[in-house]
């Protein structure tokens, strides 16, 4: 009986360590061919980019990033405060200012990344990287979540520096100050730039 619960126990470890290396396969396979698809869009340094490149770019670098969620990070508790609609306009505010953004500084998607590791756990990841360019290296971790049988990134951290936990420090600063109202005024302000 012993050796029967063992031998099923060792099955079932088995089988988690699999399906969580399946997963982390899968989040590699998926990360490096978005990578790929960047730096071919990208070409040779230097390049000038038409504004079909660059949207195109701005779709590749951010639809697997689940805005709602790191939006929801980014407000904290001020995100079940307020209504639906504020709440959906947040988010596509919050969503066209990261998108945007993401394409201040194009050389950075030419670096060499190398996967440290990956974490897959009951359908939320983490993956650890390090991206190396022009002898400089810089730490890049992602938290991911399984959505639909997609992983989505729902924050990032680069140099230990949470993207999400950033824009909350800076929006609760401003709700503190001036209200939610205030923020959302200063976001259509920013997405109207973007």
């Amino acid at each position: 009986m012993k050796t029967i619960i063992t031998l099923l126990f060792s099955t079932i470890l088995f089988l988690n360590v699999g399906i969580a290396q399946n997963g982390a396969d899968e989040i590699q396979q998926m990360l490096n061919e978005r990578d790929a698809e960047i730096k071919e869009l990208l070409g040779p340094k230097g390049n000038d980019y038409t504004q079909e490149q660059r949207d195109r770019l701005k779709d590749i670098i951010n639809d697997v990033i689940d805005f709602r969620s790191m939006s929801e990070t980014a407000l904290g508790d001020t995100y079940t405060e307020i209504s639906e609609e504020d709440r959906e306009e947040f988010v596509s505010l919050f969503s066209t200012i990261i998108r945007d953004n993401s394409l201040n500084r194009l050389d950075i998607y030419r670096a060499e990344v190398t996967y440290n590791d990956i974490t897959v756990n009951d359908g939320t990841a983490n993956v650890k990287t390090t991206a190396q360019m022009d002898n400089v290296r810089t730490s890049v971790d992602y938290d991911m979540e399984l959505q639909d049988g997609e992983w989505q990134i729902t924050d990032m951290s680069i140099d230990d520096v949470s993207t999400a936990e950033s824009y909350r420090r800076q929006f609760q600063s401003i709700i503190r100050e001036r209200g939610f109202d205030a923020l959302l005024e200063s976001l259509r302000r920013r997405a109207a730039r973007a």
